[in-house]
């Protein structure tokens, strides 16, 4: 994956944690690690660009990452440490990022049924 590829892939991530995350990340350029996530704890997260794979792979390799600081964000904050909320079964499990049909999606992980593309969550 290019910049130019890890970028577009990032936006995409990044409408669904706008769209639905109490927390949102500095973004910072780090010449050692790379693209950091930053929490208002201060603590950070690089991310990281598998070699190989379709388009929809990494898509999906990325929405997990940020997942995790996701995750990790809210519960420093107090907050439900799920995201992104499955409508199904809110603050019971979050969604998982994976490929269906060489899409990246969200998918419920207890009925296995697809709630959204990556990158088009609704705002909550």
């Amino acid at each position: 994956m290019d910049d130019m590829e890890f970028a577009d892939a990032l936006e995409t991530v990044l409408r669904d944690l706008r769209a639905q995350c109490a927390v949102q990340p500095d973004i910072r350029t780090d010449d050692r690690y790379g693209i950091m996530l930053w929490a208002p704890d201060r603590s950070a997260q690089g991310l990281t660009s598998p070699l190989g794979g379709t388009a929809a792979e990494l898509l999906a390799h990325l929405a997990d990452q940020v997942q995790d600081w996701a995750v990790e964000a809210l519960w420093s904050e107090g907050a439900s440490a799920v995201w992104p909320q499955c409508p199904t079964h809110p603050d019971t499990h979050p969604l998982t990022a994976t490929v269906r049909r060489d899409t990246a999606v969200w998918v419920c992980p207890k009925r296995g049924t697809t709630v959204a593309r990556i990158g088009e969550l609704e705002t909550q």
